[in-house]
């Protein structure tokens, strides 16, 4: 049997009208009894679109024309907007984001989660731009152009975008993409770089550059010229994670951040730590308040990477747990509990997305307990909240889809009652959307 057709897409533009945003920033309209989904379309807004593409019951196009602009559209300031992927919401006004994404959450939770019943939680907003401290950077000698480019990669595309700086990283690189570059395009391996790992701490910036190609002894000179000249610490990466090496200086001190609590968290430039400072600051205040560990309290963080909760909440008081399937994390939060000299904290190695076993810790019960799972959730670990025991529950995510599943896990079947839920701004101009719910048996 063949396969199957695609359907031909219509030659002339169409006309709609916006209903809403899907998750990623698109706008959704009905044409002829089709969901399309239209890049660069507002709620409200009267638009002609081409189509991109075209199936039974549903479709995309691309704004081709706002015949009817929404009251909340605004000139996006950056003029790599539409073509570079790192933002999909400059068009729209950031007051009329952060609706759009408490829209987004309460929809998810009723129409995944079945829950409509809870209070809403303020949301957490802060700086618009600069704010981002980690990324990773696309990294492209372009022949054609004769020329390097670095920064991310063309909305639904591979390639490097071509853009001239980036308000959203932070000013210590958002500012030197072009110095970068040139940088790059001086090497002798200026085609064998694909990425650079930027990390921002509170101390210390670095870079770290993945080479296919060992660099040369001028390479090197280069690169550490550069990070000496623009105060980066400068790392090479040849193959996986465990490959970092210094480059220069030799053996820099490891970057940081300076968390509530008078907490300070040391980590790798490949380690995970959260991207926004200011909104990090203002989450992990909103779970010390809520959580709030007493004296004689046992609190189970899962999912705490380096420990960005479990430190600030174990200087608090209480006993914490911290469970992180990621050895090299958890290597990290027993150093930064050591180097902030706190010892009511235990953590585990233990993979969360499989059967949890006869692990001792697993046996224990929890007053209180805080998850923070990567975008996939943690559907597998629903069963097992009931039997910790725990008078509160204060779930994070950054998928309001698997965040509502699980709540409503929670709620339908193990008979725990969603308090309230909102949304954390971490990611301002895209649509992503960090969220926060409390749970009670």
């Amino acid at each position: 049997m063949g396969r199957r057709r695609r359907r031909p897409l219509p030659t002339e533009p169409a006309l709609a009208t916006v209903e809403k945003l899907t998750h990623d920033g698109r706008g959704i309209a009905y044409v002829d009894g089709k969901a399309i989904f239209i890049t660069g379309a507002l709620p409200g807004e009267t638009v002609r679109f081409r189509y991109i593409e075209l199936r039974r019951d549903h479709g995309s196009g691309q704004v081709v024309e706002v015949l009817r602009p929404a009251p909340e559209r605004v000139a996006p300031p950056c003029s790599a907007f539409g073509r570079c992927g790192g933002c999909s919401l400059q068009h729209l006004d950031h007051a009329a984001q952060i609706r759009a994404k408490e829209a987004l959450l309460a929809e998810q939770l009723r129409r995944i989660g079945g829950i409509d019943d809870f209070e809403r939680w303020p949301p957490l907003a802060g700086p618009v731009w600069g704010y981002r401290r980690k990324a990773r950077l696309g990294v492209r000698y372009v022949r054609n152009k004769g020329k390097v480019l670095v920064g991310f990669r063309e909305r639904g595309s591979g390639k490097v975008a071509e853009i001239e700086s980036c308000l959203t990283l932070h000013p210590r690189v958002g500012e030197r993409l072009q110095d970068l570059a040139g940088l790059i395009d001086a090497l002798s391996i200026r085609e064998q770089l694909p990425q650079i790992e930027v990390a921002i701490g509170d101390n210390r910036s670095a870079l770290a550059f993945r080479v296919l190609q060992s660099p040369r002894a001028e390479d090197r000179q280069r690169l550490s010229d550069f990070g000496r000249r623009c105060n980066f610490d400068i790392y090479l990466q040849p193959k996986g994670p465990e490959s970092l090496q210094p480059l220069c200086p030799a053996d820099p001190p490891l970057p940081c951040y300076f968390l509530p609590e008078d907490v300070t968290l040391w980590f790798g430039p490949l380690d995970f730590t959260q991207v926004n400072a200011d909104i990090n600051h203002k989450m992990i205040a909103r779970v010390l308040e809520t959580l709030a560990p007493r004296t004689e309290e046992t609190l189970l963080d899962l999912f705490c990477g380096l420990g960005n909760f479990t430190l600030p909440l174990a200087r608090r008081g209480g006993r914490i747990v911290g469970v992180e399937g990621n050895p090299r994390a958890v290597e990290m939060g027993r150093y930064n509990a050591r180097a902030n000299g706190i010892d009511n904290v235990e953590f585990h190695v233990c993979d969360l997305t499989q059967p949890l076993g006869d692990q001792p810790w697993a046996e224990a019960r929890y007053d209180k307990i805080l998850l923070d799972p990567a975008r996939s959730g943690a559907l597998e670990l629903m069963a097992w909240l009931p039997r910790w025991r725990p008078k509160q529950v204060v779930y994070v995510s950054c998928n309001p889809a698997t965040l509502a599943r699980d709540v409503g896990r929670l709620v339908h079947e193990h008979g725990f009652r969603l308090i309230r839920a909102g949304i954390m701004d971490m990611f301002p101009h895209t649509a992503h959307v960090e969220s926060i719910a409390l749970l009670t048996p």
